[in-house]
């Protein structure tokens, strides 16, 4: 089991690690030639694509201290860290959205005018296409190892994308002499990001603050009366991560059965419950006489 949680947070580290370069390159592009042509609306999403190269760093961190054992002090392990830190990207987002807002509604006072050409498109549908890999690449990864990092990360460049698609828009209606656009889409990026950054906090409060895990209670009802010696089950309750689900739970038995074939019954629901939905980790059965 540890070797396999080792290899899992291995796995994530070489993907956020591959992300970062990618981000990285895409922010250069797109700060650099934002600059030059003076175009915010380009360096705002070069600055946007710069944060998911900070989110993977935070990423990288957040999965080292996740990565941590079981120890006395943390008998339940790391793992609520990787959601934890999930929320400082949600804030960066945050952060980065009020300085593109005020920015822009400061170039309304004091325009400029942006110099539109073809490099500018050039640089925006590169960046679009390597975009688009990293979102699809990220996200399927994220899914398929149940890391909060790096499904997180994948919004993140999917606000990305649209924001860069609204940068492309904007060059057209500047070149048609409607330079006033930049700010507007500066602005609407800006959105973009602030919806991303909820979106993120939302999730990750819920795993922090014990939200349900589970909604469908009954899918667990049916498990456990199917055990045998069972005679009713109540007070089911659902916490933690998507992979990392705690349950607890009342059954009611026989009132005259042995202590003994009462843990066998423990042990067969806990059994039971683990092979059915191997999302959950730890079940915590409550026996009651009936």
């Amino acid at each position: 089991m540890a070797d396999n949680m080792s290899e899992r947070y291995s796995n994530i580290r070489r993907i956020l690690f591959v992300v970062l370069a990618l981000n990285w390159a895409v922010a250069l592009g797109k700060i650099i030639y934002g600059f030059l042509s003076r175009c915010e609306s380009m360096t705002a999403d070069g600055f946007h694509s710069f944060s998911d190269g900070t989110s993977n760093i935070i990423g990288l961190i957040g999965i080292h201290f996740a990565s941590q054992p079981k120890d006395t002090e943390h008998p339940y392990g790391h793992k609520k860290y990787e959601t934890f830190f999930s929320l400082v990207i949600a804030f960066s987002l945050f952060v980065l959205a009020f300085n593109l807002i005020k920015n822009s509604i400061g170039r309304f006072f004091n325009p400029v005018i942006p110099k539109i050409d073809m490099n500018n498109f050039v640089v925006m549908f590169l960046t679009l296409f390597i975009n688009f890999w990293v979102m699809y690449y990220e996200k399927k990864r994220g899914m398929l190892l149940k890391s909060d990092i790096l499904v997180s990360d994948a919004m993140h460049t999917k606000a990305d994308i649209l924001t860069s698609l609204c940068v492309i828009i904007a060059f057209f209606f500047i070149r048609a002499g409607y330079p006033v656009m930049d700010q507007i889409v500066t602005i609407f990026i800006s959105l973009f990001i602030l919806h991303a950054g909820y979106d993120i906090a939302k999730k990750s409060s819920d795993v922090l603050c014990d939200t349900a895990a589970l909604l469908d209670i009954k899918q667990i009802e049916d498990i456990v009366l199917k055990v045998k010696g069972v005679k009713a089950c109540h007070k089911i309750r659902t916490r933690g991560r998507s992979d990392d689900i705690h349950i607890d739970l009342h059954v009611q038995v026989n009132p005259v059965m042995h202590m003994e074939d009462a843990h066998k019954i423990s042990y067969a629901i806990e059994a039971e419950i683990k092979k059915q939905l191997p999302q959950i980790t730890d079940v915590v059965v409550h026996m009651e006489p009936k």
